[in-house]
């Protein structure tokens, strides 16, 4: 079995920092180098009491009305979402590694939800940035090395990103397999099922499981 399972995840919130501004949705797919999806968790939230909504944000949501209406439907109570979402990464089996897009914002949110509604966090107390890892392959300052920076090949078509939490953590986790496959120093990197993270295959991604 594979010491660590890496989990792609994205966030919708209604503000740039926990605590006074509220998570409204996201979503975590656990994922093998070679592509395979393990299983996927998604949750919309309540929003926390007292919590503030920055306007530019809210600007932001009111020019993307799918999306917006996709995050409020159905939200659930914070408390049993993190302990649910908790539950999860635990049973995946390995240490579970977020990789985000950008994991500085995702994982503030993650962590501190997580610490505030179930004590703790089963997840590795460092992220993956996927920024930093296209900086690195690409030789390029890190301001230039997101995702429309990237080559073509690194990005899926067929996980576009729409600022829906599921979508958005399904195409950052594809994006991250193409990283690591277009890096030579990478390509004997192990892995539980394919051998190396050099050998692909495409995902058909479930849903939660």
């Amino acid at each position: 079995m594979i010491e660590e399972i890496y989990i792609a995840t994205d966030i919708e919130t209604d503000g740039p920092s926990p605590g006074q501004y509220s998570m409204l949705s996201f979503a975590s797919v656990a994922f093998r180098l070679d592509k395979s999806i393990i299983g996927t968790f998604e949750r919309n939230l309540d929003l926390l009491p007292g919590a503030r909504q920055d306007p530019k944000v809210m600007r932001f949501w009111k020019n993307n009305p799918e999306a917006w209406a996709a995050c409020r439907e159905n939200p659930v109570p914070t408390a049993q979402a993190m302990k649910d979402y908790a539950d999860w990464l635990r049973g995946l089996g390995a240490t579970p590694v977020m990789v985000a897009h950008p994991v500085g914002f995702d994982y503030t949110f993650i962590h501190w939800y997580l610490h505030e509604f179930t004590g703790g966090s089963p997840l590795f107390p460092a992220g993956l940035d996927i920024t930093s890892y296209a900086m690195a392959l690409m030789g390029t300052p890190y301001t230039k090395s997101h995702k429309r920076y990237m080559p073509t090949e690194w990005i899926d078509p067929d996980f576009p990103h729409t600022h829906k939490a599921l979508d958005d953590a399904l195409g950052h986790a594809m994006v991250f397999c193409n990283m690591v496959a277009a890096n030579p120093n990478a390509r004997t990197m192990p892995d539980d099922k394919s051998g190396t993270a050099s050998q692909r295959r495409k995902a058909n991604p479930p849903r939660e499981s």
